[in-house]
Protein backbone atom coordinates (compact mmCIF):
# COMPACT_ATOMS: atom_id res chain seq x y z
CA UNK A 1 0.00 0.00 0.00
CA UNK A 2 1.05 3.61 -0.52
CA UNK A 3 2.12 5.80 2.37
CA UNK A 4 0.73 9.23 3.26
CA UNK A 5 4.00 10.79 2.07
CA UNK A 6 3.63 9.20 -1.37
CA UNK A 7 0.03 10.43 -1.67
CA UNK A 8 1.11 13.90 -0.52
CA UNK A 9 3.69 13.97 -3.32
CA UNK A 10 1.30 12.58 -5.90
CA UNK A 11 -1.64 14.97 -5.64
CA UNK A 12 0.17 18.30 -6.28
CA UNK A 13 1.94 16.78 -9.28
CA UNK A 14 -1.33 15.30 -10.58
CA UNK A 15 -3.17 18.62 -10.22
CA UNK A 16 -0.42 20.48 -12.07
CA UNK A 17 -0.41 17.91 -14.86
CA UNK A 18 -4.20 17.71 -15.19
CA UNK A 19 -4.72 21.48 -15.08
CA UNK A 20 -2.23 22.14 -17.89
CA UNK A 21 -4.19 22.92 -21.08
CA UNK A 22 -4.21 19.98 -23.43
CA UNK A 23 -6.36 18.71 -26.28
CA UNK A 24 -9.08 17.29 -24.02
CA UNK A 25 -9.17 20.31 -21.72
CA UNK A 26 -9.52 22.57 -24.75
CA UNK A 27 -12.42 20.39 -25.86
CA UNK A 28 -14.06 20.73 -22.44
CA UNK A 29 -13.72 24.52 -22.65
CA UNK A 30 -15.13 24.62 -26.19
CA UNK A 31 -18.00 22.26 -25.35
CA UNK A 32 -18.83 24.33 -22.27
CA UNK A 33 -18.92 27.46 -24.41
CA UNK A 34 -21.02 25.95 -27.19
CA UNK A 35 -23.26 23.48 -25.36
CA UNK A 36 -23.13 24.46 -21.68
CA UNK A 37 -21.17 23.06 -18.72
CA UNK A 38 -23.46 20.09 -18.10
CA UNK A 39 -23.02 18.78 -21.65
CA UNK A 40 -19.27 19.41 -21.47
CA UNK A 41 -18.89 17.51 -18.19
CA UNK A 42 -20.98 14.66 -19.56
CA UNK A 43 -18.83 14.54 -22.70
CA UNK A 44 -15.66 14.32 -20.59
CA UNK A 45 -16.79 10.87 -19.43
CA UNK A 46 -15.64 9.63 -22.83
CA UNK A 47 -12.13 10.81 -21.97
CA UNK A 48 -12.17 8.99 -18.66
CA UNK A 49 -13.36 5.82 -20.32
CA UNK A 50 -10.21 5.96 -22.44
CA UNK A 51 -8.10 6.74 -19.37
CA UNK A 52 -9.58 3.79 -17.46
CA UNK A 53 -8.66 1.45 -20.33
CA UNK A 54 -5.13 2.88 -20.32
CA UNK A 55 -4.73 2.37 -16.58
CA UNK A 56 -5.94 -1.23 -16.92
CA UNK A 57 -3.51 -1.78 -19.81
CA UNK A 58 -0.58 -0.38 -17.81
CA UNK A 59 -1.48 -2.50 -14.78
CA UNK A 60 -1.55 -5.54 -17.06
CA UNK A 61 1.88 -4.66 -18.43
CA UNK A 62 0.63 -3.71 -21.89
CA UNK A 63 1.79 -0.11 -21.57
CA UNK A 64 5.37 -1.30 -21.88
CA UNK A 65 4.61 -2.30 -25.49
CA UNK A 66 4.11 1.34 -26.44
CA UNK A 67 7.32 2.52 -24.80
CA UNK A 68 9.35 -0.43 -26.11
CA UNK A 69 8.02 -0.69 -29.66
CA UNK A 70 8.83 2.08 -32.11
CA UNK A 71 6.27 0.77 -34.60
CA UNK A 72 3.44 0.73 -32.02
CA UNK A 73 4.35 4.20 -30.79
CA UNK A 74 4.45 5.66 -34.31
CA UNK A 75 1.12 4.09 -35.33
CA UNK A 76 -0.64 5.67 -32.34
CA UNK A 77 1.37 8.89 -32.63
CA UNK A 78 0.53 9.63 -36.28
CA UNK A 79 -3.07 8.61 -35.77
CA UNK A 80 -3.25 11.18 -32.98
CA UNK A 81 -1.52 13.82 -35.12
CA UNK A 82 -3.97 13.26 -37.97
CA UNK A 83 -7.05 13.43 -35.75
CA UNK A 84 -5.92 16.51 -33.82
CA UNK A 85 -4.98 18.28 -37.07
CA UNK A 86 -8.35 17.42 -38.65
CA UNK A 87 -10.22 18.59 -35.56
CA UNK A 88 -8.17 21.80 -35.39
CA UNK A 89 -8.69 22.66 -39.06
CA UNK A 90 -12.40 21.92 -38.79
CA UNK A 91 -12.75 24.10 -35.69
CA UNK A 92 -10.87 27.02 -37.24
CA UNK A 93 -12.83 26.76 -40.51
CA UNK A 94 -16.17 26.64 -38.68
CA UNK A 95 -15.20 29.62 -36.51
CA UNK A 96 -14.29 31.59 -39.60
CA UNK A 97 -17.62 30.96 -41.32
CA UNK A 98 -20.08 31.87 -38.59
CA UNK A 99 -19.53 35.62 -38.10
CA UNK A 100 -19.52 36.25 -41.86
CA UNK A 101 -22.83 34.49 -42.30
CA UNK A 102 -24.44 36.45 -39.52
CA UNK A 103 -23.16 39.83 -40.79
CA UNK A 104 -24.44 39.03 -44.27
CA UNK A 105 -27.99 38.89 -42.85
CA UNK A 106 -28.58 35.30 -43.86
CA UNK A 107 -31.22 34.73 -41.22
CA UNK A 108 -30.96 32.79 -37.98
CA UNK A 109 -27.51 31.46 -37.03
CA UNK A 110 -26.73 28.06 -38.39
CA UNK A 111 -26.40 26.46 -34.96
CA UNK A 112 -29.85 27.82 -34.02
CA UNK A 113 -31.38 26.06 -37.04
CA UNK A 114 -29.77 22.68 -36.50
CA UNK A 115 -30.50 20.19 -33.72
CA UNK A 116 -28.07 20.02 -30.81
CA UNK A 117 -25.05 17.79 -31.08
CA UNK A 118 -25.75 14.50 -29.34
CA UNK A 119 -24.12 13.75 -25.99
CA UNK A 120 -22.85 10.47 -27.44
CA UNK A 121 -21.05 12.27 -30.25
CA UNK A 122 -19.37 14.70 -27.84
CA UNK A 123 -18.31 11.86 -25.54
CA UNK A 124 -16.96 9.87 -28.49
CA UNK A 125 -14.94 12.89 -29.59
CA UNK A 126 -13.39 13.16 -26.11
CA UNK A 127 -12.68 9.41 -26.12
CA UNK A 128 -10.92 9.48 -29.49
CA UNK A 129 -8.82 12.55 -28.63
CA UNK A 130 -7.64 10.86 -25.42
CA UNK A 131 -7.11 7.43 -26.97
CA UNK A 132 -5.28 8.79 -30.03
CA UNK A 133 -2.67 10.58 -27.92
CA UNK A 134 0.23 8.26 -27.06
CA UNK A 135 1.45 10.80 -24.51
CA UNK A 136 -1.60 9.99 -22.39
CA UNK A 137 -0.64 6.33 -22.21
CA UNK A 138 2.97 7.24 -21.56
CA UNK A 139 1.71 9.45 -18.73
CA UNK A 140 0.21 6.42 -17.02
CA UNK A 141 3.23 4.27 -17.90
CA UNK A 142 5.89 6.70 -16.65
CA UNK A 143 4.22 9.20 -14.33
CA UNK A 144 2.22 6.93 -12.03
CA UNK A 145 4.94 4.35 -11.23
CA UNK A 146 7.16 7.13 -9.88
CA UNK A 147 4.94 7.28 -6.79
CA UNK A 148 5.09 3.55 -6.00
CA UNK A 149 7.34 2.29 -3.24
CA UNK A 150 10.63 0.99 -4.56
CA UNK A 151 10.99 -2.74 -4.31
CA UNK A 152 7.28 -3.29 -3.72
CA UNK A 153 6.31 -6.87 -4.53
CA UNK A 154 2.69 -6.06 -5.43
CA UNK A 155 2.15 -3.03 -7.65
CA UNK A 156 -1.06 -3.77 -9.54
CA UNK A 157 -3.51 -2.58 -6.88
CA UNK A 158 -1.50 0.55 -5.95
CA UNK A 159 -1.15 1.36 -9.65
CA UNK A 160 -4.90 1.02 -10.15
CA UNK A 161 -5.47 3.22 -7.10
CA UNK A 162 -3.13 5.88 -8.49
CA UNK A 163 -4.85 5.72 -11.87
CA UNK A 164 -8.27 6.13 -10.28
CA UNK A 165 -7.00 9.04 -8.19
CA UNK A 166 -5.54 10.75 -11.26
CA UNK A 167 -8.83 10.34 -13.13
CA UNK A 168 -10.65 12.01 -10.23
CA UNK A 169 -8.18 14.92 -10.32
CA UNK A 170 -8.51 15.21 -14.10
CA UNK A 171 -12.30 15.16 -13.76
CA UNK A 172 -12.20 18.07 -11.32
CA UNK A 173 -10.02 20.04 -13.74
CA UNK A 174 -12.33 19.15 -16.64
CA UNK A 175 -15.25 20.51 -14.61
CA UNK A 176 -13.28 23.73 -14.16
CA UNK A 177 -12.67 24.09 -17.91
CA UNK A 178 -16.31 23.22 -18.68
CA UNK A 179 -17.48 25.70 -16.05
CA UNK A 180 -15.29 28.42 -17.55
CA UNK A 181 -16.77 27.75 -20.98
CA UNK A 182 -20.26 27.78 -19.49
CA UNK A 183 -19.55 31.07 -17.72
CA UNK A 184 -18.45 32.65 -20.99
CA UNK A 185 -21.61 31.34 -22.61
CA UNK A 186 -23.74 32.81 -19.80
CA UNK A 187 -22.10 36.22 -20.20
CA UNK A 188 -23.65 36.40 -23.66
CA UNK A 189 -20.45 37.09 -25.56
CA UNK A 190 -20.91 38.13 -29.17
CA UNK A 191 -20.67 35.63 -31.98
CA UNK A 192 -17.55 37.38 -33.22
CA UNK A 193 -15.79 36.86 -29.88
CA UNK A 194 -17.10 33.32 -29.74
CA UNK A 195 -15.72 32.66 -33.20
CA UNK A 196 -12.34 33.97 -32.10
CA UNK A 197 -12.36 31.68 -29.07
CA UNK A 198 -13.24 28.74 -31.32
CA UNK A 199 -10.42 29.75 -33.66
CA UNK A 200 -7.99 29.94 -30.73
CA UNK A 201 -9.10 26.46 -29.63
CA UNK A 202 -8.57 25.11 -33.14
CA UNK A 203 -5.13 26.71 -33.36
CA UNK A 204 -4.28 25.21 -29.99
CA UNK A 205 -5.19 21.75 -31.30
CA UNK A 206 -3.09 22.33 -34.42
CA UNK A 207 -0.19 23.36 -32.18
CA UNK A 208 -0.61 20.19 -30.11
CA UNK A 209 -0.68 18.13 -33.31
CA UNK A 210 2.56 19.77 -34.45
CA UNK A 211 4.18 19.20 -31.07
CA UNK A 212 3.11 15.54 -31.08
CA UNK A 213 4.48 15.12 -34.60
CA UNK A 214 7.95 16.18 -33.42
CA UNK A 215 7.98 13.90 -30.39
CA UNK A 216 10.37 11.00 -30.45
CA UNK A 217 9.75 7.63 -28.82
Amino acid sequence: MMTDVEWAAFFPAAVLLAATPGANQLLALRNGLRHGPRAAVGASLGRFGAFALMVAAVAAGLGAVLTASEVAFNVVKWGGVAYLAWLGVRTVATAGRRPARQEAGSGPPREARRPGVSARRLAWQEFVVAAANPKALVLFTVFLPQFLSRGASHVVLPLLALGAAYIVVEFCCACGYAGLGGRLKALGITRRVRGRLDAATGLGMLGLAGWLATEQR
